[in-house]
């Protein structure tokens, strides 16, 4: 990839396609993420209870990190002032920053949407603050971050056609001036984000005013808030055909491995979840035989790991009446051990995604996905 390619942006490179679904490289000024990928979610600077060396070694390419929070505490003024995001947390790769819009609708309580922007009051100490697409993209450009969010409102869940009509328009007007307001760099590039709700018509106009404006990538918002999978996956059958075909697509906020899979079906390329280091701390494990709960007397007296062919930590050196034990009681260990192993098999997912579609297997590999999904735990000891 030349600089020149670069300094347009992100250089996006689809290397082979399977159906619908594509693999490839995203190219950023901090480095290049296979796709698809998943991005550990790093909201206030760390991916929780893992180092930074740890997330790179379990096969993360790229991490997300939250505006909303970093702009609260320590602020983004002051990350700038210690040579970025990137530094400030020790983490040498790509990272995605949202825009801050998601977490002023869901997290605060007193706030102010107008054409402007959205006036709130923090969660943390009830301080003012106003945060508008000007501003997110300026919080963005002192974090550092290699791909940018637009502002946009997330459109509730359920929502009648009109709200969510009056919704998408009102981030598409945002989107235009975050385009306008975003600080252009090589290697850096901008997301415009689709809504719409699950509306057909408004998702389609919603693609049609972004694509107007022209993004170095599109993400898909507004799912996985309680529609449901079926649902969700009726949606990207007619959302993601409608993106251009080469550019990077983003499903946010998804999710379990069954709706990582079937996105990647319809054509999405990268995705974000808490809920493999949220799951990590409450005692859920991910793996290939479905979800387990560590915390069950089931695993009690059981020598074995949780899955044997796993590279992880976890797997590699502890036990399941280990790790039952730990969070029985309450041992911050766990947390870190369990995290692990969720990470890891989000990314041996991916890796097996990526494979599947260079080899064009992918409906094999899906099908054995869910069929092992299906089949359950190994049996009780």
């Amino acid at each position: 990839m030349t600089n020149t390619e670069l300094a347009e942006g992100l250089a996006f490179n689809i290397s082979a396609t399977d159906g619908r679904a594509r693999t490839g490289t995203l190219e950023t000024a901090h480095g290049v993420v296979r796709t698809p990928a998943f991005m550990p979610v790093g909201t206030a600077g760390t991916v929780k209870g893992v180092s930074p060396d740890a997330v790179k070694a379990l096969g993360a390419d790229i991490i997300l990190g939250n505006t909303y929070h970093l702009m609260l505490r320590p602020t983004a003024e002051r990350i700038a002032r210690l040579g970025g995001l990137h530094k400030f947390m020790n983490w040498s790769g790509p990272i995605l920053t949202d825009s801050g819009g998601f977490q002023v609708m869901s997290l605060t309580k007193l706030r102010k949407m107008s054409e402007e922007g959205v006036t709130f009051q923090s969660h943390i100490d009830g301080s003012k603050h106003e945060l508008t697409p000007e501003r997110s993209m300026e919080i963005q450009a002192l974090l550092g971050s290699d791909v940018v969010m637009s502002f946009d409102e997330c459109t509730p869940f359920p929502a009648t056609r009109e709200v969510a009509a009056k919704s998408m328009r009102l981030s598409m007007r945002w989107a235009k001036r975050s385009r306008d307001a975003f600080q252009r760099a090589p290697g850096r590039g901008l997301f415009g984000i689709v809504q719409g709700g699950v509306y057909e018509d408004l998702r389609l106009e919603s693609v049609e005013a972004l694509t107007d404006i022209g993004f170095e990538g599109y993400s898909i918002g507004g799912l996985a808030v309680g529609e449901g999978q079926e649902e969700m996956f009726r949606v990207l059958d007619f959302t993601t055909p409608a993106l251009p075909q080469d550019k990077p697509r983003y499903l946010m906020g998804v999710g379990k491995p069954g709706d990582i899979v079937g996105a990647v079906l319809r054509g999405v390329d990268m995705f974000d979840c808490v809920m493999p280091t949220r799951s990590g701390r409450t005692g859920q494990a991910f793996t290939r035989r479905g979800t387990l709960n560590m915390k069950n007397a089931r695993h009690v007296d059981d020598p074995r790991p949780i899955d044997e062919t796993c590279p992880c930590p976890a797997c590699q050196s502890y036990s399941r009446a280990y790790l039952n034990h730990l969070f029985k009681a309450r041992e911050l260990f766990g947390y870190t051990l369990l995290t692990l192993h969720n990470l890891t098999y989000y990314q041996q997912i991916m890796a097996g995604l990526r494979e599947a579609i260079a080899a064009g297997e992918l409906d094999r590999f899906a099908g054995d996905f869910y069929a092992a999904q299906a089949a359950g735990d190994i049996d009780q000891i």
